[in-house]
């Protein structure tokens, strides 16, 4: 499996370029732990939801939080896996495997009748 694994200065660079008025660009970032099956399936849920419905206008960024843990902890980072939608404003943040696609898509405002999931919370 490819590891998308940044530095927290590659991090901040890339977010820094995202520019939070690009329209409809979603900035996103996932905390796993290892190569768990918890963590593969969480990668392969997320990548498969970008790419049907976000498919080229996103960034996703996979930090192993067992090799980065400064990274989990200035995010407050305290379940993994953990997706957090950076940009477009609001942030939000998902737990689990990211099998909830339904419940991603409402809180990526990705889905007619977008609202509350008690899957995302708000930051």
């Amino acid at each position: 499996m490819a590891k998308n694994i940044l530095g927290a200065a590659e991090l901040e660079a890339m977010l820094a370029a995202a520019s939070p008025h690009a329209d409809g660009h979603y900035v996103l970032r996932l905390y796993i732990v290892g190569t768990t099956a918890h963590s593969t399936r969480a990668i392969v849920n997320i990548r498969k939801l970008c790419q049907q419905y976000l498919h080229g206008r996103h960034d996703l960024v996979v930090v192993d939080i067992s090799l980065q843990p400064a990274l989990a902890k200035g995010q407050q980072i305290i379940a993994a896996p953990t997706l957090m939608k950076i940009l477009p404003l609001p942030a939000r943040r998902f737990i689990g495997d990211m099998s909830q696609t339904e419940s991603i898509l409402r809180g990526l405002g990705l889905h007619e009748g977008a609202g509350n999931s008690s899957a995302a919370k708000s930051m």
